[in-house]
């Protein structure tokens, strides 16, 4: 009797064993390699104003899950964005967005670009006056109201000055990797990032005004909506 109640323990003792190596396979991960799921970068095109300021400013953005290209055209307001219509027919885009100013066309060339981007479909990043106001608000402050575009380089290289960097804007309108990594740099006042504040900043000046007449609407940019998109793919 004795030796069966031990025999019995015996394969009680060897199916627990079985059952407790069971349940620590099941805990270890798996040797084999998981099948990589195949998926398309999503592509953007941008179609810029400028030939060099905007394109060197948008092509030094990290990006890794993304096809984003960067052009420069020469073009502006409503000519811009008849020649993004023809770039985004030659290629397969997921988004496309025109980048231009106001400067000193009509009031009626700027807000009709900014109607014919919409109803096609494209991103607007404009400035009111122009692209270099969306720089100095990863410095300044400001808010919103008339600013000479003609004063613009001279804020920029007043608040570089201390960094030992320039920015030419009367000259070769580069934004150098210097300058850019400036931009996007922390704020020593607030431990943000520039990039972070221009866009906080930017979108608060941008709900000052109705939209109604965009030309008027002085000073004021959207870039802060792509460079906010931009970052969604910056790793």
């Amino acid at each position: 009797m004795k030796m069966k109640d031990k025999k019995a323990e015996q394969k009680a003792a060897k199916k627990k064993h079985l059952e407790q190596l069971k349940a620590q396979r099941r805990k270890e991960p798996s040797l084999e390699r998981p099948v990589a799921e195949l998926t398309e970068k999503p592509s953007i095109l941008i179609v810029c104003e400028g030939e060099n300021t905007e394109p060197s400013y948008f092509n030094q953005f990290r990006i890794t899950s993304a096809k984003v290209k960067s052009v420069g055209e020469g073009y502006n307001t409503v000519t811009l964005v008849n020649r993004a219509l023809l770039l985004a027919q030659q290629g397969n885009y997921d988004q496309v967005w025109c980048v231009f100013d106001k400067d000193d066309f009509s009031d009626n060339d700027f807000n009709s670009a900014i109607q014919i981007a919409v109803d096609n479909n494209f991103g607007v990043a404009y400035s009111n006056q122009s692209f270099e106001y969306w720089l100095i608000l990863h410095f300044n402050d400001h808010q919103g109201g008339g600013m000479h575009r003609d004063r613009y380089n001279d804020k920029i290289n007043e608040h570089l000055k201390p960094f030992k960097v320039t920015y030419d804007g009367n000259g070769t309108k580069l934004i150098e990797e210097d300058f850019f990594e400036l931009l996007d740099g922390i704020d020593d006042k607030t431990s943000k990032k520039r990039t972070e504040l221009a866009i906080d900043r930017a979108e608060r000046n941008y709900n000052h005004f109705d939209h109604t007449n965009p030309a008027s609407e002085e000073s004021s940019t959207t870039v802060f909506r792509l460079v906010r998109e931009l970052l969604k793919y910056v790793q």
